[in-house]
């Protein structure tokens, strides 16, 4: 967890503030996304409202339809999710591009070369279904059906291709 301020974690938090002086391309998923936050001056912490898990809408924030990264992308789209933690307050500048219903900040620009994700663009369905089964007991725990969340997951192809978008972004546009 970023919170456990570990000394790798803290060195690649300098990474972080070192690349993005040099305006470096990043792209941030998930523990990656909380450690862009709490290294650029956010607070990473436990979400107040627990765990959140499977595949869930993303909503794009107003400022998305002016973002390069994210111009003519569907308002809504399906993501996979697994997290405990989440960036609680994003640090100085940063903005929100989408959203959950469950976390506010689910895609954040830090800068012109900066973003991240709290979902998983990588994730399949399966990869998906694997972590759900591998926390069943957990999750049951929580008040979660294992079940439920496996029959809700599907393919997040939008989510996915945000990897190839940034890709393209990163390698083939000047700076900004």
């Amino acid at each position: 967890m970023v919170t456990d301020r570990l000394p790798w974690s803290e060195e690649a938090a300098q990474w972080v503030r070192d690349a993005m002086e040099i305006g470096m391309p990043l792209f941030g998923v998930c523990y990656g996304h909380q450690l862009m936050a709490h290294a650029l001056g956010g607070r990473v912490d436990y979400h107040p409202r627990g765990r959140e898990v499977g595949c869930k809408e993303i909503s794009l924030s107003p400022a998305a339809a002016e973002d390069s990264f994210l111009r003519n992308w569907p308002e809504v789209f399906k993501a996979h999710l697994t997290h405990e933690q989440s960036v609680i307050k994003l640090p100085p500048g940063a903005q929100v591009l989408a959203s959950s219903e469950h976390d506010p900040h689910q895609i954040v620009r830090y800068g012109p070369n900066a973003i991240s994700t709290q979902f998983h663009p990588e994730f399949t369905p399966q990869v998906s279904e694997a972590c759900i089964r591998r926390r069943a007991d957990v999750l049951r725990a929580e008040g979660a059906d294992p079940d439920v969340l496996v029959s809700e997951l599907e393919d997040t192809g939008e989510a996915r291709r945000l990897l190839k978008t940034f890709v393209e972004l990163a390698c083939c546009e000047p700076s900004r």
